[in-house]
């Protein structure tokens, strides 16, 4: 019997395909950082740009935190360049036994080297990984590292990763210090034009959470130059009052504690604000936790604990009434948690959320032995912190009633839709469209117009209650929102369920006017408070009909801007014929169905907007200062914007 003749060179498969030895790669060095960045920054795009920066100047934090640099400079250069300089102790330049080569160049150029895996060089730090700075390099179409350290200037350039030269003296210096100076690379890179107000607002959070060291910035991109420098000596407590910027503060002393335990560092502050928000910043080794983690949950749970304790022994709270939720005890509450902790877990290189187990029992420890201490001491601030949860409690308990009740009527009577919804017949979120419409007189043509397949329309009659001021309890009372909540039917507050949800696109269609633009800022803020997953999943449009018709003889065209108008006028001046019309329309009652459908309604020509929120906690404060209930914040706004106004309906 033939044996089968094997191809010990190649093995093909049945597409002529090979697969062997020779097609097993092994990516060397830094290889595998430019094959697969966004693995080690998360994206290429202007987030991971500027994850660059953050990895750089985190080696300068963690010296500042181990006490051996006081000052942080960064520099944007000419040519999309940055440097990043500091006076720690300088990176080691004697040659590594391991590698063979300089220690900054195995630091500089190697996945997982660096001094904070074992021994003392560093008792905390954020680049826990080994990948910060090395990544930098790879991703850089040139990067230089100068040294000083004993009184000589050390230096090495690299070009994407690869060193130009080994290590070599350069100079003399009088101190002590690391700079690196970087280009990022452009073949990887979606952009590499840095944002100096996102490198501000960087900075200066990492000055606030590192009390007693000065971060510069100088931009010497262009002329004028400008400087900026950041030195809190208050740390958290200035943290605090930063967040708290033009609100009113309930108590007159904020909370604030820093105390070690077991070896794991804890600072936390927190105040009260007469606000219905909370307002959770969460750091571990100075990195920020967006997704919280156990040092945050520890302090949840002494805050919702130590509360609970006090309100029973002051007999705020009876035996037969039930406990403060951690809901109740953290509405209108700006806390600030940070931890220094010898091994961080992170999940991911992106480093969201902290998985120690010790942090949460160090935090919730901490915390809760110092707020008993200031429950204790600050009575008065106390009464007023127990007041405001007690209030909300209230309030918790009378929501859930009208939100029953809402739940009931629209589910369990069999009522499951408003009957001014004209709904669409497709049972396929994805499909399906709700157009929120201002007006019966533009719900009406809305509905004529529109694909009755998929699209739905839901009037809403006058201007809807404005949330940023309200409850939820009293907010479900309005006829408007009721029939909203029930429309888009994923209820709301805990009851919330994204997946119910039974329109993919939710389109603000509202008039071209000052009532107009105020009943969709009215909605965007309804949405941002109370069904802020819609946005998140991009599931929430603004609609753009025309502001105006204009029509020369038989031809006809909408324009969307005054800019758009203009030029349709110089264009239609060229010919010759009849004088030119301009219709300009105020509300999308005056359009007919025909008009409505062919200019804001059709998916082929329509125009939408999508509500994104880029920066969380800037909304939050707009959202505040623009819809609540404090007249003065808006008031120099105004002021400060009047200038700069483009579109005002007189």
């Amino acid at each position: 019997m033939a044996k089968k003749q094997e191809n010990k060179a190649e093995n093909k498969d049945e597409k002529g395909s090979s697969y062997s030895a020779k097609d097993i790669y092994v990516l060397e060095g830094l290889e595998p950082v430019r094959k697969r960045p966004g693995m080690y920054i998360g994206t290429t795009g202007v987030d991971g740009l500027h994850h660059l920066i953050w990895e750089v100047v985190d080696n300068s934090i963690d010296e500042a935190m181990g006490g051996y640099a006081k000052n942080i400079r960064v520099e944007l250069l000419p040519g999309n360049r940055v440097s990043v300089s500091d006076d720690g102790r300088g990176i080691p330049v004697e040659v590594h036994k391991q590698t063979k080569k300089s220690a900054l160049e195995t630091v500089m150029t190697t996945l997982h080297a660096g001094g904070k895996f074992g021994g003392d060089s560093y008792k905390v730090s954020g680049g826990l990984h080994g990948v910060g700075v090395s990544v930098v390099c790879a991703l850089s179409s040139w990067m230089k590292a100068e040294v000083c350290r004993d009184g000589e200037l050390w230096a090495q350039e690299y070009k994407q990763g690869k060193p130009q030269f080994k290590v070599k003296k350069i100079g003399k210096c009088n101190r002590t210090g690391t700079k690196v100076t970087f280009e990022a690379d452009p073949e990887i890179f979606k952009t590499i034009e840095f944002d100096k107000k996102r490198i501000l607002e960087h900075l200066r959070q990492q000055a606030l959470l590192t009390k007693g060291v000065k971060i510069e910035v100088i931009d010497l991109r262009k002329a004028p130059v400008s400087y900026y420098g950041f030195y809190f000596d208050g740390g958290l407590l200035s943290f605090i009052k930063y967040l708290g910027e033009g609100e009113k503060p309930l108590q007159e002393q904020p909370f604030y504690v820093h105390k070690e335990y077991e070896g794991t560092e804890v600072e936390a502050s927190f105040v009260y604000n007469d606000e219905l928000e909370t307002e959770e910043k969460s750091f571990a080794n100075n990195i920020h936790t967006p997704d919280g983690g156990t040092h945050l949950t520890g302090f949840r749970s002494a805050l919702t604990r130590s509360l609970n304790d006090y309100a029973r022994k002051e007999s705020y709270l009876k035996e037969s009434e039930e406990s403060l939720t951690g809901d109740d005890v953290r509405e209108g509450l700006v806390v600030v948690v940070s931890v220094k902790i010898r091994e961080p877990q992170f999940e991911g290189q992106t480093k969201a959320r902290l998985g120690n187990t010790e942090a949460r029992t160090a935090v919730e420890s901490v915390v809760g032995e110092a707020l008993k201490e200031y429950l204790e001491r600050y009575s008065l601030d106390a009464r007023k912190i127990i007041g405001k949860c007690l209030l909300a409690a209230k309030a918790r308990q009378a929501a859930k009633a009208a939100r029953d009740t809402v739940l009931r009527k629209g589910v369990l009577e069999g009522l499951t839709l408003p009957g001014k919804l004209a709904d669409c017949s497709s049972r396929n979120p994805e499909d399906s469209e709700l157009f929120i419409v201002e007006g019966d007189s533009a719900g009406g043509s809305a509905k004529q117009g529109r694909d009755r397949r998929t699209q739905a329309i839901l009037p809403l009659r006058g201007k809807i209650l404005n949330v940023e001021k309200s409850r939820i309890d009293k907010m479900l009372i309005n006829k408007e929102i009721k029939a909203l909540v029930v429309a888009l039917g994923t209820a709301i507050a805990e009851s919330f369920d994204i997946t119910k949800l039974r329109y993919h696109k939710i389109v603000l269609m509202t008039d071209a006017d000052v009532d107009g633009a105020h009943i969709c800022t009215l909605l965007l803020t309804l949405f941002y408070r109370h069904f802020p997953k819609i946005i998140e999943d991009g599931n929430l449009y603004i609609a753009q009909p025309p502001l105006y018709k204009m029509q020369k003889g038989k031809e006809s065209v909408y324009v969307y801007s005054d800019a758009e108008k203009d030029k349709t006028i110089k264009e239609m001046s060229k010919k010759e014929g009849d004088k030119i019309n301009i219709q300009r329309y105020k509300g999308l009652g005056e359009m007919n169905p025909e008009q409505l459908w062919e200019t804001t309604m059709n998916p082929e020509n329509r125009t939408l907007k999508k509500v994104i929120v880029d920066e969380a906690v800037k909304a939050d404060k707009l959202f505040d200062v623009l819809m609540g209930e404090e007249v003065e914040p808006r008031r120099n706004f105004i002021q400060a914007h009047a200038l700069s106004v483009k579109n005002l309906d007189i």
